[in-house]
């Protein structure tokens, strides 16, 4: 029978107040286990908060201004007074049930709601465009939020906005679905990685093991990125005796995919870009016959010598007008591995044996410099060299590794000057004075918790020019979850880059850490909020800085 959402919200309520990961993990594997196979990825899906599969380019692009405005239709209230509940409570979703709990709208005839219901009107908000979208989104908010109970209503407005808050994280759904199939967590990980879809991974693991491990590689469907953490030449060597080092580029990461005459590129978060860059797609089509997917970094350039990373998102930016931005921005493709070719799935083998095939493949204008050795001294040498040639540092990568999408592990690691930096999401700002008071002056910066949460770790106001705050300004004004006085909430969508003189402990802040002088670098777009540092990182770069 299919799940109505009213079942789905209760099932979230009763997460959010479950405290242990194992008590949560049991309530979902329950839940799996007598659900109809339709309704299987939905319910994976939005319990991580999720309407749609990772690789998926559907956006349901709804921003909170429309929710509240679809929510005040409803309840018969005025849209002022919904803004004003909502940075009352500072929670959207129960905003939104207390509300509809006080309907005065009675002209609707109301229907219950089915997970199948909420995906096809996802699906439609998804695939609504052109003049008249706002009214037909409006007219999907509304029919969504008259038929939703305010218990529903919590949970629905909450994934619109993309918060969802009940503290399920990936770990902890593999174990589910393992536990609710008879499966292992390793094979349930690894279909993920390799489909980067979670909910057909569940769906796929009614059948078994052996089903799960045929699940592989496809082009056009991209994968997470393989990410690296700090740390120093001297502790890999230790690891593994022998490292591949190559450039640490300032550039966006990009993943190239090819089949016959079709060719696509993905940005790190892994949205098409094809069509911003053309020019990177053709050289990238023309270097190689093969149907295949690859990894690297593009970067800007001018007469020889790297430009800064601003420069590429600017191409990447562009919707309109490639042409003359061809002209104006150079730009070169660096490949550095390859992860799928002419129907072989390669990210099971070793870093070593995927660069091999990779030069055999692909034309060396653009495959990306390596040096593979067990001398300090002889990478240090490459260290100083990248740092000459205006690149960032120097990657160096253990040769025995295997690419594991979406994960920060021990197998790539990132060598940079003395500053430290780190990648945090903007989870509020406040308005600035003076001049700046068109603008926030300052933002509210967050690591990633347990269970895909957001912990407030600093606040930076400094490092920022006049047209840095006004690409802020653009980039978070339509995320403005709720305000009050000064202080706004935003939804967690948009990453910087700040530079810190060390961490420390601090009661101020709810993960007990935050940044001693920070400093604003640079807005990083090319980068999700997923790929962010963890509070586990911050203990790590907190323990290291306290040996040192």
């Amino acid at each position: 029978m299919p799940m109505d959402f009213l079942e789905f919200s209760q099932i979230c309520e009763t997460l959010e107040d479950t405290p242990g990961r194992i008590a949560m993990t049991a309530l979902v594997r329950d839940a799996l286990s007598s659900l109809d196979e339709a309704d299987i990825p939905l319910f994976i899906r939005y319990l991580m908060g999720r309407p749609f599969p990772d690789w998926g380019q559907e956006k349901i692009g709804v921003g909170p201004g429309s929710v509240y405005d679809a929510v005040a239709y409803v309840a018969g209230r005025d849209r002022r007074a919904v803004v004003s509940a909502v940075n009352r409570s500072g929670d959207p979703g129960k905003t939104v049930e207390s509300l509809l709990a006080k309907k005065e709208q009675t002209s609707f005839f109301t229907e219950s709601l089915t997970l199948a219901d909420i995906g096809r009107d996802f699906t439609l908000l998804a695939a609504t465009g052109g003049n008249k979208s706002q009214k037909e989104k409006d007219r999907v908010l509304r029919r969504l939020f008259a038929n939703a109970s305010p218990l529903e209503g919590r949970y629905l407005a909450r994934l619109l906005l993309g918060e969802l808050r009940i503290g399920i994280g990936e770990g902890t759904m593999r174990d589910a679905i393992a536990g609710a199939f008879g499966v292992s967590p390793a094979a349930v990980e690894h279909a993920c990685q390799a489909s980067n879809d979670l909910g057909e991974v569940a769906l796929i693991a009614r059948s078994g093991e052996d089903a799960l491990n045929e699940v592989h590689v496809e082009p056009f469907r991209p994968l997470k990125m393989m990410l690296a953490k700090q740390g120093t030449v001297t502790g890999m060597l230790s690891e593994t005796g022998v490292l591949a080092a190559e450039y640490k580029y300032d550039g966006t990461r990009f993943q190239f995919h090819k089949v016959g005459g079709t060719c696509r590129m993905y940005s790190r978060r892994l949205e098409e870009v094809t069509h911003a860059i053309p020019d990177v797609v053709a050289m990238l089509d023309a270097a190689t016959p093969h149907d295949i997917i690859l990894d690297g970094e593009v970067i800007a350039v001018r007469d020889g010598r790297p430009l800064p990373f601003q420069y590429v998102l600017r191409r990447f930016r562009r919707k309109h007008d490639i042409a003359s931005h061809i002209e104006e921005i150079t730009l070169k493709p660096n490949i550095f591995d390859m992860l799928w070719i002419d129907g072989e799935t390669l990210i099971d083998l070793p870093f070593a044996e995927r660069r091999q095939r990779l030069e055999a493949a692909v034309s060396d204008t653009y495959v990306a410099p390596q040096l593979v050795s067990g001398d300090e001294d002889e990478i240090d040498l490459l260290y100083r060299t990248a740092l000459d040639d205006g690149h960032e540092g120097i990657m160096i990568k253990d040769p025995r590794s295997p690419y594991t999408p979406g994960v920060r592990g021990k197998f790539w690691v990132k060598i940079k000057p003395a500053v430290d930096t780190i990648d945090l999401v903007v989870t509020g700002a406040e308005w600035g004075e003076g001049k700046r008071a068109h603008v926030f002056g300052s933002f509210l910066l967050s690591c990633l918790g347990e269970g895909g949460s957001f912990i407030p770790l600093s606040k930076v106001a400094t490092g920022f020019s006049d047209e840095a705050l006004q690409d802020m300004y653009a980039a978070l004004s339509g995320l403005v979850i709720s305000e009050e006085g000064k202080q706004v909430h935003v939804e967690p969508q948009i990453v910087v880059e700040v530079g810190y003189a060390e961490v420390q402990k601090s009661p101020s802040y709810a993960g007990g850490f935050a940044l001693r002088f920070p400093r604003f670098i640079r807005l990083r777009d090319d980068k999700s909020p997923e790929e962010i540092e963890s509070l586990r990182m911050i203990e790590e770069r907190f323990a290291a800085q306290s040996a040192r």
